[in-house]
């Protein structure tokens, strides 16, 4: 199970990297419906991502759905602002907090 774009790099954390757009997510998808999480948590790195339209956004939701019913929460880290302005365009900003990493150094209190 391999695709170029999706790597595992521990239990606890995972990397997606390029595009999410709707040209690339069909045959990402594949793939990431076929991970089986081996943790109860996992940091889903999105630094190298260099675009993201909504079919990614969507993948994202399907993933942690995926992840969710073998129990395991995902976070999403180095959310690119593309995809935090989708979140909010689709009015989904509020069910995807408790999925977002806040950046170092943001102070939440």
């Amino acid at each position: 199970m391999s695709h170029p774009q999706w790597q595992v790099l521990s239990p606890e954390q995972c990397a997606l990297n390029g595009a999410l757009d709707r040209d690339k997510v069909p045959s990402l998808w594949v793939i990431l419906q076929q991970w089986q999480p081996q943790s109860a948590r996992c940091t889903l790195s999105l630094r190298d991502v260099s675009r993201v339209d909504s079919a990614g956004m969507v993948m994202l939701i399907h993933l942690i759905e995926h992840a969710k019913k073998q129990n395991c929460h995902i976070m999403l880290s180095f959310v690119p602002e593309q995809l935090r302005t989708l979140f909010q365009l689709s009015n989904i900003e509020t069910m995807m907090a408790q999925h977002l990493e806040q950046p170092a150094g943001v102070n939440c209190g």
